[in-house]
């Protein structure tokens, strides 16, 4: 998966999605507004199940704020998140950084689609053009994609009892890209089936082998792909026009009017 993903959908029609009680939402959530080039470090929202403080035995579902780029509890500081956006399947159990996050801290991170950048023929200053693409769920809904969340403790808080003392992150879970999305890039966000939303998210749950089988790549044909305007490649650039298809004519209005001058890190 690329750096890049879409996510503009209302906590009122998430709290519906996934069966959250709204009285759980946390106010913070209020402060995501849409976004259609989430970037690394950027807020998003997430899917999480806690233990019940008075009932340990039962779990709450909510639906809270996290930034992107897991940041693991033994960090020193915050920079290591811009470096662990995404975590491998293959790997997740094992990996210091994410493997007790994995065992009790997993989350669905509700998406539009995801971008991933297509090396094309045309050379331009040496360098072969890259198009972005948007990847999304054909039927228009959410793409549930599964992660990790972690609790990091900012020590230069003092009080522990303050919200800014705790720094939630997360990371997206990839595994390799199905052969119709292989040909764009070769790995791809795990997904989580809407009957297994109560299995993933229970912190009760750890064992490895069974968290594994509950992820899946998408179905064949579940998701769509289509070029979008290169203005994504820049995350000073937002908004809907990011996600329409390019005109049939290929004519790309970013060439015209925007001089691209970053692109993202593929992981």
């Amino acid at each position: 998966m690329c750096g890049r993903y879409a996510s503009s959908r209302d906590p009122g029609d998430l709290v519906v999605e996934f069966e959250i009680d709204a009285g759980n939402v946390r106010e913070t959530v209020q402060e995501v507004e849409a976004n259609y080039n989430v970037a690394p470090t950027d807020p998003v929202l997430a899917v999480v199940e806690r233990k019940d403080r008075e009932n340990p035995d039962e779990v709450v579902r909510k639906l809270t704020t996290v930034k992107w780029g897991l940041v693991p509890s033994w960090a020193k500081d915050t920079t290591i998140g811009s470096r662990l956006i995404n975590a491998r399947m293959e790997t997740v159990a094992e990996k210091p950084a994410f493997r007790k996050a994995f065992a009790s801290r997993r989350c669905i991170l509700p998406a539009d689609g995801y971008y991933e950048w297509y090396e094309t023929d045309q050379i331009t200053k040496g360098k072969p053009v890259k198009q972005p693409y948007f990847i999304h769920p054909s039927d228009g809904g959410v793409l549930a994609m599964a992660g990790l969340y972690e609790i990091w403790r900012d020590k230069t808080v003092p009080d522990p009892e303050k919200d800014e003392a705790w720094l939630w992150t997360c990371t997206v879970l990839t595994t390799t890209a199905t052969d119709d999305l292989g040909r764009i890039h070769d790995r791809m966000p795990l997904l989580v089936e809407k009957e297994r939303y109560d299995a993933w998210l229970d912190p009760r749950r750890s064992d490895p082998d069974d968290l594994l089988g509950l992820l899946v790549p998408a179905a064949p044909g579940r998701l769509e792909a289509y070029p979008v305007s290169k203005a994504v490649s820049s995350v000073k650039n937002n908004g809907r026009h990011l996600i329409d298809p390019l005109p049939l004519d290929g004519a790309d209005p970013a060439d015209a009017v925007v001089e691209v001058k970053e692109e993202p890190t593929l992981f």
